[in-house]
């Protein structure tokens, strides 16, 4: 105040030089009381930075204020003061990513702090491609955690997170609830359990519906039964979204089942990590984009995300017929034992069935449960191990399975780069990571992963964005930001917008980078210097600040209980 009144007496001295005196009262009582106004205060005040706001649109120089959770005033704020003012010269400010496939329901239990996907700016966690947190029985009467997705979701916000939340409900997990393992149509009557099942979770703010259909259970639904789930989901105005039923040899089938569930259901849809599998089917690039297209011209709501890699993880089960998965792995694994049932397996699988299988070369073992196992084979390829352990690949798999009693996580390197360049500037494509949010410390860096878990939005920015230019940084933002926040419906989130909540990432566009690798995957994002999730500063200068602000964001469906 003391500073405003010299600058006003300053003022009022060259003023009274220049004017008359009857004129000079007049000025100086309306400058008098501009510096007599207090300077608005604030919270937090970004200072300098270049914003992209979410839009697309290009960035413009500006300063960006935080009051509470709400991002309260932007543009030029010289005339303003903050609690806090941060400096972002240099840095790019923009609304928080959103990861559109997330697998930390169940990291985020375990650490909630969601380490490798806050150092890449994600605020917001979407969880359920096929299962999902819930519904679920109890498994004993000490089971009592949760048994709903709503009664989830409370679970983690009484534990505290740093990241925000939502799910879509799995439709692997409906079906698990009413039918178990067990490859059949439901009855009338499990139909109707399992559609009210799926309306619960929507009145407890599921996205949507999503499926997982390369997988037992998953594949055992008919079309005709995720048609029927769709239809509640189309109710409350969600989403289906979905692996497909086949990414590789029955791609095109495939992707008309996906549009008949759309259209039939009324549904806007999705495709999970939108890819080509195995090099004799990549020309096949062209035709699909087409085919999304022309399903778009027709009205259909259609759009897909990806993850940023050339190489796709699951567990080795995937290059299994999935009738011999019926009723859980323990039945799988004694059907191995069965020598009749052995033989077909192996006779189906030399065949291709269900899809032809990629070279062995093109699969690396992520892990195993037994230390034993790990000492021999964990990172190497399967075309290695099957040479160790002296037996053709497939029955090496068989074997594993038994001894391990896992699923045997591995990483398949099937995916062209030349495709991924085709399809990520695609303005319907968003991005996940499909993968757990973990820290670089034990245990939870004991096991192997996929470099996704560190990089995938990184990546986006580094590698396509800045060094191969396929998108400009406006557009990389978008793609992380307001596009799914657009598809998933979400209110207030998704923008640089006053009023909007502040999740908000500062992070430097020249130097941002993923280090994860296949071989060394445990590896930070380095350039996303600050990141506020709903106000609260989770990353700070790089680091951590052990804040946990996390919120539940619920889908359109989302009805408050009384």
């Amino acid at each position: 105040m003391l500073a405003a009144n010299n600058i006003c007496s300053s003022i009022s001295r060259r003023c009274f030089s220049a004017l008359p005196i009857h004129l000079f009262f007049v000025f100086f009582l309306s400058v008098l009381n501009s510096c007599a106004q207090p300077k608005k205060e604030y919270d937090v005040i970004i200072r300098n930075g270049m914003i992209y706001d979410g839009s697309g649109s290009r960035p413009y120089r500006g300063d960006v204020a935080i009051q509470g959770d709400t991002l309260a005033a932007m543009g030029d704020l010289s005339n303003a003061v903050g609690k806090e003012e941060i400096d972002a010269k240099g840095l790019a400010i923009s609304p928080g990513f959103i990861n559109m496939l997330s697998w930390a329901d169940g990291s985020l239990l375990k650490d909630g702090r969601s380490m490798s996907d806050i150092k890449q700016g994600v605020t917001l966690e979407i969880f359920g491609e096929g299962w999902s947190p819930g519904p679920r029985k109890k498994k004993n009467s000490k089971d009592t955690l949760w048994t709903s997705l709503g009664e989830y979701f409370e679970v983690l916000k009484r534990k505290g997170v740093s990241p925000n939340f939502g799910s879509f409900v799995g439709a692997t997990t409906v079906r698990n609830y009413v039918l178990g393992f067990d490859n059949r149509k439901p009855t009338p009557q499990e139909l109707i359990q399992m559609k009210e099942l799926v309306r619960e979770s929507m009145k407890e703010g599921a996205m949507g519906l999503g499926s997982s259909l390369i997988y037992a259970p998953a594949d055992y639904a008919s079309t005709e039964e995720l048609i029927e789930l769709s239809k509640v989901v189309s109710e409350y105005n969600g989403m289906y979204i979905t692996h497909m039923r086949s990414e590789s040899d029955k791609i095109f089938p495939a992707m008309n089942e996906f549009f008949r569930i759309a259209r039939e259901a009324n549904v806007a849809a999705e495709i999970y990590h939108l890819k080509i599998n195995n090099e004799w089917n990549w020309n096949k690039v062209d035709a699909v984009l087409a085919k999304i297209d022309s399903a778009q011209k027709t009205g259909l709501k259609i759009t897909a995300d990806m993850y940023t890699y050339n190489a796709s993880g699951t567990s080795i089960t995937a290059r299994l017929p999935t009738w011999v998965q019926e009723g859980g792995a323990q039945a799988m694994r004694k059907r191995f034992k069965n020598p009749v049932l052995r033989k077909r397996l192996l006779r189906e699988m030399e065949l291709g069935i269900p899809n032809r299988n990629s070279d062995p070369k093109d699969v690396m073992v992520m892990g195993f449960r037994t230390d034993s196992l790990n000492q021999l084979y964990r990172g190497k390829r399967l075309n290695e191990i099957a040479a160790k352990h002296g037996k053709s690949a497939n029955e090496t798999i068989l074997d594993l399975l038994v001894a391990d009693k896992s699923s045997i996580p591995c990483i398949f390197f099937l995916i062209s780069e030349d495709n991924i360049r085709k399809m990520l500037p695609l303005p319907y494509v968003s991005v996940c990571s499909d993968a757990a949010s973990i820290p670089d410390e034990p245990p939870f860096n004991n096991d192997g992963t996929h470099p996704r878990a560190y990089g995938s939005f990184a990546r986006l920015l580094a590698k396509y964005s800045r060094e191969e230019k396929l998108f400009p940084t406006e557009e990389a933002v978008r793609k992380m930001t307001s596009l799914p926040a657009s598809n998933l419906k979400i209110a207030k989130r998704g923008l640089l917008k006053v009023s909007y909540y502040a999740d908000v990432v500062l992070f430097d566009p020249a130097t941002i980078q993923d280090h994860a690798t296949f071989e060394d995957p445990h590896q930070y994002t380095t350039g996303v210097v600050h990141v506020f999730v709903n106000g609260v500063q989770v990353l700070k200068d790089g680091e951590h600040t052990n804040k946990k602000p996390g919120r539940l964001v619920v889908g359109p469906g989302y009805r408050i209980k009384k």
